[in-house]
């Protein structure tokens, strides 16, 4: 388990880049204390750009086979202000009873922000090409005094960029 500190913190959530890392999402992530990337991060340009912002935890998703992205663990646990975060690519793969208070997820592209039990279950969408008519989106947590609040923030993007 990585160990975030007291807090309070600020993270930044982005999943789903297929290797498109876009500066309005760099924009909106700057001033993070930390960056989770939930997976099916496409190419490692894209994680290298993410932490030039703040520290940055990933997992694996469904297209990441070799390389670095390949590499990545298909679960990370972090704690900080008194808040037990999770992260997993596909959120079919969540754990039962893993004891988390916040559950990051991504692979479906649509953002969510929710409940799963007694959990907080957070998708921040897909931040990379466009699919379908499902929004462009990164998300935030803020942790404090252990508490958990998330948002999702849609992502107004360049036409050419789409």
């Amino acid at each position: 388990m990585v160990d975030l500190g007291p807090g309070p913190l600020r993270l930044g959530l982005i999943a789903d880049t297929h290797g498109l890392l876009r500066p309005e999402a760099v924009a909106l992530l700057r001033g993070a204390d930390a960056i989770l990337h939930a997976g099916d991060v496409g190419e490692p340009s894209v994680l290298e750009g993410l932490r030039a912002l703040a520290p940055v935890w990933a997992v694996r998703g469904n297209v990441e086979r070799t390389g670095e992205a390949g590499a990545l663990p298909g679960r990370v646990v972090l704690r900080g202000a008194g808040v037990t975060v999770g992260m997993v690519h596909r959120e079919a793969d969540l754990p039962d009873g893993a004891g988390w208070d916040v559950a990051v997820v991504g692979h479906s592209h649509r953002p969510e922000v929710g409940r799963r039990g007694a959990m907080l279950l957070v998708n921040p969408g897909a931040a990379g090409p466009r699919r379908f008519r499902l929004p462009v989106s990164v998300g935030w947590l803020l942790l404090r005094d252990g508490r958990a609040k998330a948002g999702v923030t849609e992502l107004q993007v360049q036409a050419a960029r789409r």
